[in-house]
């Protein structure tokens, strides 16, 4: 299989995805595996990108690009970095298991036979540990089999996948199975960012927000502030890109932060790109 993998002309010893760059815009790629007729509309994506760079007439950093491509309404937007409120179509929404149950409830109100947009919930949040992973999964099982019984039947009836306890946390499960370059996802998890490490604009949220695109409303944010981190040299010994990004929260802090999305801005550090 390795020999296979080299040989191949796309073999670039990474995880290789049909982008624009690559395939007409009008393909359809399926988001992911375990769904069947959801497709990545980057034909969309890049419709509502281009009318917005014609409005901007500026440069746009990637983070922008993501966003501004989700616009739900392209034409009217106002946009203005950390003033404007922008209305966006998310691709996803992914839901834990702690958040998920109200999100559910409240969607349940809406009437609707299923979720509007493609939506997944994950049982890990009410696993506690105490004694070890099989105990502590059986036990969990045991105290939450009301809830896990309540979120299998209502994910099965309203079309979102169900991720049942003992699969896997969260935002890890998000980062290897649903996430994709281009795409903007909100999740009731302080991880989802996560997913960021593909190349999509992932951002944690409240149940509310959740149900709001469950519901097929557009999801309001305020416009980002973003904040641009060039970097210079080389890593020394064991240091990992984790620990350039916890320098960086260490530098702004909390406060510094809040409303802002931290881009790297020359994309030139070698010992970074493969991470």
């Amino acid at each position: 299989m390795a020999d296979a993998a080299v040989d191949h002309p796309r073999a670039l010893g990474r995880r290789n995805f049909a982008t624009p760059a690559d395939t007409p815009l009008s393909k359809k790629v399926e988001m992911t595996n375990w769904e069947k007729g959801h497709y990545i509309n980057y034909a969309k994506m890049n419709e509502t990108l281009n009318i917005v760079r014609q409005r901007l007439n500026k440069p746009m950093t990637y983070a922008e690009k993501i966003l501004y491509s989700h616009l739900d309404d392209p034409h009217g937007q106002e946009i203005e970095r950390g003033k404007s409120y922008l209305k966006l179509r998310p691709d996803r929404v992914a839901c834990q298991d702690a958040t998920a149950q109200m999100a559910i409830l409240q969607f349940m109100s809406a009437g609707m036979p299923s979720v509007a947009t493609p939506t997944t919930v994950h049982c890990d949040h009410l696993i506690e540990a105490q004694i070890g992973g099989e105990k502590d999964l059986e036990r969990a099982k045991s105290i939450n089999k009301e809830v896990y019984d309540f979120l299998s039947s209502s994910c099965a009836k309203y079309n979102i996948g169900f991720w049942r306890p003992g699969s896997g946390i969260i935002h890890q499960i998000i980062l290897e199975n649903y996430a994709f370059p281009g795409a903007l996802m909100i999740g009731t998890d302080s991880h989802t960012p996560n997913a960021g490490g593909l190349g999509m604009a992932a951002i944690g949220v409240g149940g509310a927000d959740a149900v709001d695109v469950m519901a097929n409303l557009p999801w309001e944010l305020k416009a980002p502030k973003v904040i641009g981190v060039k970097l210079t040299g080389q890593l020394s010994g064991w240091t990992a890109p984790k620990d350039i990004i916890l320098k960086v929260a260490g530098i702004l802090t909390v406060k510094g932060g809040t409303g802002a999305i931290i881009e790297q801005v020359d994309g030139k550090q070698p010992s970074l790109r493969h991470y």
